[in-house]
């Protein structure tokens, strides 16, 4: 067994588009506007729901976002379509996660000072994937000219944490001598841009991380993982219908239900205790305590939950350099949220001091890391 496995370099890939509050806020309201004068009689007669207006204000307070990337800007704010236009790509070129995949692991290499040959495993882990096989870190694996083998995982909100204790262990028991974890998130094409109560929500991005064992490690900023915990819940409270059963059972495979739907305010108050439930055992288990770690590292989905955790650990409101927050300008990036702000900062930590880093999401699912800097 490998006794130290470290975090040697992370990749963060930004879409070159970004989308406003009030962009999309101006989007949602004429739809909505139409909607209604659309289908007035329907909406009278109680058979159909009004669709209730929108504001960037309302948006801020409650989720803490200000704006969010798109891999593709064009078609979600057409009041006509409400979703990214995305051109097909045919099946010998590079699909749209895999180019997104790869930009944050060449980033994720080079700080981590490692070439192709240096990696044996990749696992690409998100909450979707726009195809079933060829497995997307299959694909990234030939682009990136990877030697060794690649799979795909699904842990909604929790998966980038989930495939890096995969990673982990791999190297600890010495299956792999170099695991890249890539989370391409690209979830506009499932958020439903015609609610609003969740149009609001999601943002596109790539990260990547680049684990090893410390004896192999060469870059200047290395982590080290203490220990890993995960746990699982299962609820209906956060979900997405879409999957190629729907042609079977001759549903509509993009009704509301197929997108991402979710029941916030169960949301809220279930997984807040739960994760600082959580996030304390984990720490227990070092006979650490919440005001031992220097920088939390959280799921980056709402700020009044990341707030509230912090609150229920520390016993008082987190600082900015504490706790950071990075979706008020990527928006509710999935699994990636976490590992943006741990990507973004990072480097003022000096060798000996701890970080916590923790997602949690649909499923429920909850996965964390205690780190330690070299």
């Amino acid at each position: 067994m490998t006794k130290s496995v470290v975090i040697s370099g992370t990749g963060l890939w930004t879409p070159e588009h970004s989308i406003s509050n009030e962009e999309l806020v101006a989007a949602y309201n004429a739809y909505a506007t139409q909607f209604n004068a659309s289908h007035q009689a329907a909406i009278a007669a109680g058979e159909l729901a009004e669709k209730p207006l929108s504001s960037a204000e309302f948006i801020e307070k409650a989720s803490g976002i200000r704006s969010r990337y798109a891999y593709i800007k064009d078609g979600i704010l057409d009041v006509n379509r409400m979703r990214p236009r995305i051109p097909v790509r045919g099946d010998d070129e590079l699909s749209d996660q895999a180019e997104m995949a790869v930009h944050a692991a060449k980033k994720a290499l080079a700080a981590a000072k490692k070439q192709a040959s240096d990696i044996d495993a990749v696992i690409v882990s998100c909450a979707y994937t726009q195809r079933s096989y060829p497995a997307l870190a299959i694909e990234v694996q030939q682009a990136l000219g990877i030697v060794g083998f690649g799979f795909d995982m699904l842990v909604a909100c929790s998966a980038a944490t989930f495939a890096l204790h995969r990673a982990y262990e791999m190297i600890a028991s010495g299956t792999a001598k170099g695991v890249l974890v890539i989370n391409p998130e690209l979830t506009s094409p499932q958020a439903n841009y015609c609610d609003r109560d969740s149009h609001f929500i999601f943002g596109d991005v790539a990260t990547a991380i680049v684990v090893e064992a410390a004896e192999t490690a060469q870059s200047d900023n290395v982590f080290e993982i203490l220990s890993t915990k995960a746990v699982t819940a299962y609820s209906n409270n956060i979900r997405s219908n879409f999957g190629y059963v729907s042609r079977a059972t001759d549903s509509d495979p993009f009704a509301d239900d197929m997108l991402f739907h979710q029941e916030g305010r169960k949301v809220f108050k279930e997984v807040c205790p739960m994760a600082a439930e959580h996030i304390n055992e984990h720490l227990a288990r070092h006979s650490l305590s919440p005001a031992d770690i220097k920088r939390w590292w959280l799921h980056q989905a709402n700020i009044n939950m990341n707030t509230l955790i912090s609150r229920k650990l520390l016993g008082r409101e987190p600082d900015a350099t504490e706790a950071p927050i990075v979706l008020d300008t990527y928006a509710n990036t999935a699994s990636a949220g976490s590992i943006i702000a741990f990507n973004l900062h990072q480097h003022d930590l000096v060798a000996g001091e701890l970080g916590l880093l923790c997602s949690f999401g649909a499923g429920y699912s909850i996965g964390s890391l205690v780190l330690r800097k070299v």
